[in-house]
């Protein structure tokens, strides 16, 4: 197979602009502290909404948009998909309120590694004896953590497996990534603003209530979430699944260096023990991927006499 360069190169640098925004989202959020991690989802709802549908008339996806709001079965998937995601958002913005950084970083390495194993469950995937090892690997450090530090690193496990089932449902729901998050946010979109009206009848509304800056930056919420997404897209159509798969790295790399260095979280040797086991497990993983994916290209291709 022919690789086009240029377009692989575009590739990696929208990967490259997603996952880079995705771990600087952090930064965004301790901005917004000061507000509800349940207003913030709100927002992230309704304006997603706004945003993304301005994307998709402007960019020509509007009939695809409501092909897909035709059909009763992918709603029906879809709003599954838009608890289990607006869950994750909850616990992400919570944990960076709360000091969390890192434990959120160490879910997103986790999460290739959950992924897996949700796959064996469920799609009937096997995996190989390296996959198994690394696997085993990353739960000796959430063991090691659970034993010796005697709590469990439920932010990570949270968000590994909530962006996992995530994942799981989004692989079997045909749907564009731009129609799939307009409609998800669609549905999640009477209970956000319902919440918002009512706060906002409380007089507790940050949005209004806490300054130009923050209405500003609640505003732009709906950027924050979707953009990245809107990258990611471009870069996953033009790469391959090895490659995207390693570029993944780059977001919970940022958002660590970010935690240690920016916020200063602690990192003593215990915790940086779990880390250690976690990186080993994904080592492991992303070599033996990328030795297998690297066999199958060299491997002769036979020729019909």
């Amino acid at each position: 197979m022919t690789i086009d360069t240029g377009e692989q190169r575009k590739g990696i640098l929208f990967a490259l602009a997603a996952y880079g925004m995705w771990g600087l989202i952090p930064i965004y959020f301790k901005l917004v502290d000061s507000v509800s991690p349940f207003e913030i989802v709100a927002h992230r709802v309704i304006w997603s909404v706004i945003f993304l549908a301005i994307f998709m008339a402007v960019t020509g996806r509007w009939q695809t948009l409501m092909h897909n709001l035709g059909q009763k079965k992918l709603l029906v998937s879809l709003s599954v998909s838009a608890v289990i995601i607006s869950l994750n958002w909850l616990v992400f913005i919570w944990a960076v309120g709360e000091g969390r950084i890192l434990e959120a970083s160490l879910g997103y390495y986790i999460n290739p590694l959950i992924s897996l194993l949700l796959g064996m469950i469920f799609l009937g995937e096997r995996l190989r004896k390296v996959q198994w090892l690394a696997i085993l690997i990353a739960a000796a450090g959430v063991a090691y953590q659970l034993i010796l530090l005697g709590s469990l690193p439920w932010v990570a496990l949270a968000l590994a497996f909530s962006f996992g089932i995530y994942g799981l449902l989004r692989k079997s729901i045909v749907v564009d990534p731009f129609s799939g998050l307009l409609i998800e946010t669609l549905i999640l979109s009477p209970i956000a603003l319902f919440y918002l009206l009512w706060l906002n009848q409380q007089d507790q509304l940050a949005l209004l209530n806490n300054g130009s800056d923050i209405m500003l930056l609640l505003i732009a919420s709906g950027i924050v979430t979707s953009l990245p997404l809107i990258c990611f897209a471009a870069g996953a159509r033009r790469l391959t699944l090895t490659m995207n798969g390693l570029l993944q790295y780059v977001a919970p790399s940022i958002a660590f260096i970010l935690a240690v260095f920016v916020y200063h979280e602690p990192l003593n040797s215990d915790r940086l023990i779990t880390f250690a086991l976690i990186w080993l497990g994904l080592i492991l993983f992303s070599s033996e991927g990328l030795w297998r994916n690297r066999k199958a290209r060299l491997k002769p291709v036979a020729l019909n006499p």
